[in-house]
């Protein structure tokens, strides 16, 4: 259950969709020409056809390239190369900028102060000092305000532990170093042992603190100068002339008791020095300064143009590309024949600086431009390619791709192709097939293709037995479900046999799996017959009553199986009441990350600012922004390819009014149920309905989803929510507070594309060990998707509690069950798993169950490499993981890892765990050594960092 409250942030030097910019948002320079365009032929490409190369004296006058043909007397003609194509795509990169924060604490005579407290930071941005104070009376290290006359002009009062003020450019600094400076000053009447801070970068969200705590600064006690600085420092290392800042993303909770925890024993030896000796009297500190390297990461943005050209006197098309990215870069491409978009290696020759990788691919080294300014490269392709598919490679592991997929050039006759973007694909969901242009309030997705690449599970048939002997168009009529229809009757038999054998008691433990490995095959044989049979999309003209009604057979709410979900917010968010406003901005960035699928905050009115205390369902101005801003957020996603889950929470809602007893369960708003709408057995809120199917949450009436007019009020208002707002897919809130089943009925009503539930378990334990076997815990998350029919997913909190106990103790063994398989949900059924290390209540300003600090690459490493759908938190994303993050997910997406690959366990011991899927990739987690074999397969590395190590199959 989610009771917790979210930073704003904004990405570093990131512009707004509206703002004027090098690229602005989707305003890409294409052309596509029945006539050449002479003017824009780079000259280097210009070169292949023809040399020497004339151009016109004016910049408006074309400009010709004459062919000297060899044996020929007369004069040369002229030949013309035709521009075909030309795009500038937008480049984002990220570099890191070093600066130095310093600390200064000034004795200051008379005027009744006891010293200026002034801190600096010589790295622009939006810093804020989050800051808080301890006093020599007080036995606990916790937080208090500073008192009133301490807080410098603009300070903002967080909760009642701390305050927050911004950091004002410094005009006093003789050298001009600081940027920003705030100055603190402190009375000498107070009782104050220690002022305590963190630095927050506004734009980014990013927390800055001092070897993982935040900054203790010392006003009295019994320590000498030279001890000052170490105190400060948070141990007694003194040797460092420097100290370096870690970067912690997400705001705070009861941030000191957070901290505290972070500096175990140390901190008490440290407050015994101050506290422990109350008959000595205690001095103020004489003074002392301090600096520390801080460094950050900036968005730096560049581009890539991409020309292609015909000439009238070769049967080639010449590819010409010229970026602007400093350094070496290289090309990593291959062609395609047709519309799948399959990579294969061109035939020779091949340009120069050129070498084949993995059979399929190739790569090539751009030259440098001779005024150092960027690097070009040209190649010449026969006119039978389809198109080039391409991404770029800067230096080792980073890799550049466009909005999250490959690059692509179509190269043949551009009037034959589908009038969309080189980024689009030529398959859609499942559900688009069905609809008209008349429904696009229902799915913004209507009528149009993804703008993300998901690839096609391998092994699917290119042509079925049922269209053979068919036209094309005769093909495209039939319905895809047809094909699929009698594997889905099977699978919920079976799903319906696991669900009431389990409750006769009468399968064994592994019948159940055999059942549901099972249902796993039939799922992706149907899924590969549905990926077959539509394998480019046209548009279908339908009458208007068939769209009113789309097929729920293909609305599973299990998605592709490709999906890669950001959690679109954390406990902060709600904080700034611009939260819409703000993410959209954020949205070109998410998609060129790789994310298809994000998860935004509550949209209701709500008791509680974060949204999980609704009360009027249908008034959807929150304080994350109005119901306007909304829907422009999801039709900005829309855009840029990314689909939108909205968080509903449907286990119980704040009533309106008091009952005669005084009892708070009377509603009001559109859906102004009474107390029949309660369930009976809610100790708090005398309910006259039904007992409850589920627990109870203790702080708002429990609804009884029993009576027939709640569930029709939900269904309406889901409905509502798709049609009106423009959501996808649903994030269900506490869904252990009632029976599954009736979330079937919700998901059937509203048909979501993707839609997963939280149900929140506590994991086996033994005299306060966890348990290695932890089947009784995924059993019962298994148990609600049963009872789902398998129409949502679930979070798999059995894995974030495993990796918690593998990473913390280092027993890498955990993460295989008995027969060498996932021991979490995602082991027994990956199509339903959603895996995650993180989120608003685990982490954030909460920390309930936060993972363990600086093993988060570790975890991300797991989750975006293995099978099941990967969830990744926002405060991770824009933070110092952001670039590691994109990696593994743009390695996941080339080497097509999905939610049923393949899982081969390879090693799982004390301090290393490794394992294989889909015989592509092979990761490593854990200090301990490991190295995959080289035989018939060779691997190479792929990405790497802090205790991980990732390698795809050449």
């Amino acid at each position: 259950m989610a009771m917790m409250t979210m930073i704003r942030c904004k990405p570093i030097l990131h512009l707004g969709h509206r703002e004027n910019s090098m690229f602005p948002h989707l305003e890409i320079r294409r052309l596509k020409c029945s006539t050449p365009i002479r003017s824009l032929i780079p000259a280097a490409a210009a070169a292949i056809f023809s040399n020497p190369i004339r151009f016109g004296t004016s910049p408006n006058r074309s400009r010709f390239f004459p062919v000297v043909r060899d044996g020929l007397a007369e004069a040369p003609s002229v030949a013309e190369p035709e521009v075909v194509f030309s795009e500038i795509f937008p480049l984002i990169r990220t570099k890191m900028v070093e600066g130095k924060v310093t600390v200064r604490l000034d004795p200051v005579e008379g005027e009744g102060l006891g010293g200026r407290l002034v801190v600096g930071c010589d790295l622009e941005g939006r810093w804020i000092l989050h800051w808080g104070v301890t006093y020599c009376d007080e036995l606990g290290g916790e937080w208090d305000q500073p008192p009133l006359e301490m807080r410098p002009p603009g300070s903002v009062a967080i909760k009642d532990y701390a305050i927050e003020t911004p950091m004002k450019k410094s005009s006093s600094s003789g050298e001009g170093r600081f940027l920003n400076e705030l100055q603190i000053n402190i009375s000498n009447s107070t009782s104050i042992s220690a002022i305590h801070f963190v630095l927050k970068e506004e734009e980014s969200g990013a927390w800055f603190q001092l070897k993982g705590r935040d900054f203790r600064v010392p006003l009295m006690g019994y320590v000498n100068g030279d001890e000052k600085a170490a105190y400060l420092n948070g141990d007694q290392n003194q040797d460092e002339d420097k100290q370096s800042f870690s970067i912690w993303p997400g705001a705070f909770d009861q941030i000191s008791s957070l901290l505290l925890n972070a500096e175990g024993p140390q901190s008490k030896e440290k407050d015994a020095v101050f506290k422990a000796k109350p008959s000595m009297k205690q001095s103020r500190h004489s003074g002392f300064y301090e600096e520390y390297a801080i460094s950050k990461e900036e968005k730096v943005k560049n581009t890539v143009t991409v020309t292609v050209m015909k000439s009238n006197e070769t049967d080639k098309n010449l590819v010409y590309f010229e970026t602007d990215l400093p350094g070496d870069v290289t090309i990593h491409w291959g062609v395609c024949r047709d519309n799948s978009k399959k990579w294969e290696i061109p035939p020779t020759p091949h340009p120069p600086a050129t070498k084949i990788f993995r059979r399929n691919a190739l790569q090539t080294s751009l030259q440098h431009k001779k005024d150092g300014l960027g690097c070009w490269a040209s190649f010449l392709l026969d006119n039978d390619i389809a198109g080039l598919l391409f991404v770029l490679k800067l230096k080792e592991y980073v890799w550049l791709n466009n909005m999250g997929t490959d690059f692509y050039i179509p190269l043949i006759s551009m009037s034959s192709l589908p009038s969309q973007t080189s980024r689009d694909i030529e398959w859609t969901k499942p559900y688009n097939l069905e609809k008209s242009d008349a429904q696009v309030g229902v799915h913004p997705f209507e009528s149009k293709s993804l703008e993300l690449s998901t690839p096609q599970i391998e092994g699917a048939e290119s042509n079925l037995p049922g269209d053979f002997g068919k036209t094309k168009e005769e093909s495209l009529g039939v319905d895809h479900a047809t094909y699929t229809a009698e594997i889905i009757n099977e699978i919920r038999n079976l799903v319906t046999d696991i669900s009431s054998e389990k409750r006769k008691s009468t399968k064994t433990k592994e019948a159940q799996e055999s059942i549901l490995q099972e249902i796993e095959k039939l799922a992706a044989e149907a899924y590969s017959i549905f990926r077959s049979s539509i394998p480019t999309f046209e548009e279908s003209v339908l009458d208007v009553a068939e769209t009113l009604e789309p097929s729920k057979k293909v609305c599973s709410g299990t998605g592709s199986g490709y999906e890669i979900l950001c959690q679109g917010f954390n406990w902060e968010s709600n904080k700034s009441g611009r939260w819409y406003s703000e993410l959209s901005a954020k949205a070109s960035e998410l998609s060129s990350l790789g994310f298809t699928v994000i998860w935004l905050p509550p949209p209701t009115e709500s008791v509680s600012p974060e949204g999980y205390m609704p009360k009027d369902l249908y008034n959807l101005n929150s304080r994350y922004g109005s119901m306007e801003e909304l829907k422009d957020l999801v039709g900005r996603f829309h855009d840029v390819g990314i689909s939108v889950l909205g968080d509903v929470v449907l286990n119980h809602r704040c009533a309106h009014y008091k009952n005669g007893n005084g009892i708070w369960n009377i509603f009001g708003g559109r859906l102004n149920w009474d107390d029949r709408a309660v369930v009976a057995d809610d100790p708090h809120f005398q309910g006259r309905g039904n007992k409850s199917s589920g627990d109870n949450f203790h702080a708002a009436p429990n609804i009884d989803h029993s009576q027939d007019f709640v569930r029709k009020d939900l269904k309406e208002w889901l409905c509502w929510l798709r049609k009106e707002v423009g959501y996808d897919g649903w994030r269900l809130d506490f869904v252990r507070g009632f029976w599954g089943g009736y979330v079937k009925d919700y998901l059937e009503a509203s048909e979501p594309y993707f839609a997963v539930g939280e149900y929140w378990d506590s994991l086996s334990y033994t005299y306060g060990e966890m348990d290695h076997n932890q089947d009784a815990h995924r059993q019962r998350i298994v148990d609600w998707i049963n009872a789902t029919n398998g129409t949502a997913g679930a979070f798999d909190v059995t894995t974030k509690g495993i990796l918690h106990a593998a990473l913390e103790r280092c027993e890498y063994w955990r993460l295989s069950d008995s027969k060498g398989k996932p021991p979490g949900v995602v082991g027994w059924w990956p199509s339903r798993a959603v895996t995650f290390i993180e989120n608003h209540d685990t982490g954030s300003t909460q920390g309930h169950w936060r993972f363990p600090a600086g093993k988060e690459m570790q975890g991300y490493a797991y989750i975006l490499t293995h099978p099941g759908t990967p969830a990744v938190f926002y405060d991770h994303i824009f933070s110092h993981h952001q670039q590691e993050i994109s990696r593994i997910i743009s390695l996941r997406n080339r080497n097509k890892i999905h939610c049923r690959s393949e899982v081969k366990i390879t090693k799982a011991e004390r301090d290393v765990y490794a394992a294989e899927m889909d015989e592509k990739v092979v990761v490593k987690i854990g200090p301990g050594y490991y190295e995959p074999a080289n035989g018939p397969k060779q691997w190479v590395v792929a990405a790497e960092g802090r205790d991980y190590k990732i390698w795809e199959a050449l």
